[in-house]
């Protein structure tokens, strides 16, 4: 059995019996957070998509607070380890099998960098999305990202056939999938149980969720499952 707790935006946490992993934990400054950083325990790992502010948020600083180690894109991972957390660097396409389960890389259609007070950016390399697989389940967290036709061969190539339990993601608009893409990514990949996320948190990118809920759960063979920050899902069989 796992489970996945929401805590606003795109910040999720997945437990197993033995082991806890957080996934973009932008708190500070998240008006969506139900949680705040010194709430946050017993962490493993803490994986980021890409390097922007809502989503990189308050990566070093948890890592460093649960000895956790930090997994993301080459780029953006040595940028936190000079911030002084224990890393370990992937990229696009790779695997790697931890104590906690298996990760896989995959694409996403974004960008990645913080803004410097200069006005300059700084560049974090290519942003991707996450394959996970832990206490015999599977999660696809897409990162922030556009519609791409490989989403369509994601089960078959990088999951060797298996089905995926939980998929996030986006439907925003505005800098991610709106809805209408977003179903067509959720049509193409087929999991078990789609969650949306990255929507709401600020006006531009304000969607009706309920409706999304409705057209997956109409026209495709997957439950959609909204969670308000805080809810959580487990996974059973």
């Amino acid at each position: 059995m796992c489970k996945v707790t929401f805590h606003g935006h795109a910040c999720f946490c997945i437990s197993s019996e033995k082991h806890r992993i957080i996934i973009d934990p932008w708190l500070t400054g998240n008006p969506q957070a139900d949680i705040t950083v010194d709430e946050v325990k017993d962490i493993d790992a803490v994986l980021v998509t890409h390097g922007h502010g809502d989503h990189l948020g308050d990566a070093v600083e948890i890592a460093k607070k649960c000895d956790a180690t930090i997994i993301a894109p080459f780029e953006l991972a040595t940028y936190c380890g000079n911030q002084g957390a224990k890393t370990h660097p992937m990229h696009i396409g790779g695997a790697y099998q931890f104590e906690f389960g298996r990760v896989k890389l995959t694409q996403a259609i974004h960008g990645s960098g913080l803004p410097n007070d200069d006005g300059t950016i700084t560049y974090l390399g290519n942003p991707c999305g996450f394959l996970i697989e832990m206490g015999d389940r599977s999660f696809y967290h897409t990162g922030d990202t556009g519609l791409f036709g490989d989403m369509a061969m994601i089960t078959d190539t990088l999951l060797h056939g298996r089905k995926i339990d939980v998929m996030m993601v986006p439907i925003g608009d505005n800098f991610v999938m709106g809805p209408e893409d977003a179903f067509i990514a959720v049509r193409w990949v087929n999991p078990r149980i789609a969650i949306p996320m990255h929507y709401d948190t600020f006006p531009v990118i304000k969607q009706d969720a309920a409706a999304f809920k409705e057209r997956v759960e109409k026209e495709l063979p997957v439950k959609c499952q909204i969670l308000q920050p805080g809810d959580s899902l487990e996974i059973n069989d």
